[in-house]
Formats: structure tokens, sequence, C-alpha cells
């Protein structure tokens, strides 16, 4: 099992990537990391459930819907991507969680897209279980879901400083630098 360590502004966390049940998914970003595109990159989106009325999250930014279509149907992650200048490859298949088995948990990896068939680079990690980015779920109007293909094994507390950042909308105010992302000995 290959597993990365992402070493960031507010400290390491590893994730434990799924290469056995998201095969393309996994390769995709392990090249990316083996090519150092990750390295001075940054966290630069996050993502919150509305706060107003529910008590759920207390204190996180409200949802600003003006990103995916159905972006009135709550989540909550935190998103990066590779830096500005890195070589970007072609788009890579969609490995569906009801293809893969794999669901989007509290600390899940997964891949960023808008459309099927269409992700790269960007990718996210989930603060509590997010069922709504599942091959089904309601985020994306198409139903096709997000690729899930890692989940944090170490760390988890940075993943969530980084979550509770101040934030303008969906950009964190300031971005919270990705210093680097290595793969780990087995």
């Amino acid at each position: 099992m290959t597993h990365v360590r992402f070493t960031t502004q507010l400290g390491t966390f590893d994730v434990q990537l799924e290469g056995e049940r998201a095969p393309i998914t996994v390769r995709n970003f392990v090249r990316y990391v083996e090519d150092g595109a990750y390295d001075g990159a940054a966290f630069s989106r996050v993502v919150s459930p509305k706060t107003s009325g529910n008590g759920l999250l207390p204190g996180l930014e409200e949802l600003d819907s003006a990103i995916l279509p159905n972006g009135d149907v709550p989540i909550s992650v935190v998103q990066g991507d590779a830096r500005t200048g890195a070589r970007i490859g072609a788009p890579i298949a969609l490995e569906t969680t009801a293809e893969t088995g794999l669901s989007h948990l509290d600390g899940t990896l997964s891949m960023g897209r808008l459309e099927p068939d269409s992700a790269t680079t960007e990718f996210f990690l989930c603060l509590g279980d997010q069922p709504a980015l599942d091959f089904g779920g309601q985020r994306n109007p198409d139903g096709q879901g997000f690729a899930a293909f890692g989940r944090v094994s170490a760390g988890m507390d940075v993943v969530r400083a980084i979550h509770a950042s101040p934030a303008a909308g969906q950009s964190l105010d300031p971005v919270i630098g990705i210093l680097s992302v290595r793969v780990l000995a087995a």
C-alpha cells in the first residue's frame, strides 16, 4: 500500500492511497507527486455547510454555491491543486465509488472535477462523512460523484486546522502552503 506525506505551513499529515481499488487515480496522483507538482502549491479552497440555524460546524464560512451547479448541497472539504507552472497531463477516467467500493468518509482524499473524465491535479480532503460526493450523491448533477482514492492515516488535526483557517467565501485567505508531498518508503 502506498502512503504519501503532505508537509504544509500548518503541519504534516499522511495519506494511505488505495492503489488496488482506484489504480488509475492513484497512478495519476503519484505521478504528480513524483514530478514535484504539489511542492510549493497550496490549499486554496474550503467548502463548509451553511451554519446559520443548524448548529453544524460553528464559526465556518457559509457555503458559496457559485462553484458547482448543485452547490446548495452542503459538503465539508478543503481543496488543493498543483503549483502554478507544473506540467499537467491529460485528464484521467473517473473511477466512481460504485466501481471502487470506496466512500467519501472523514479524511478521504478525492479528485476534483467538473465533468466525468476531466480530473488532472485538483484534489480535496473530506471533513466528516460526505455521502453527497459518492456515486449517486447529489453534489454533482451528473450523479457520478467523485473519485475517492485514499484516506488520512495520521495528522487529521492538521487537515482540520487548514479547514478552520480564515476564508473569504470559499477562498482561504491567506492560502495554506503545501511545502512538499512525498511518497513514503514501504
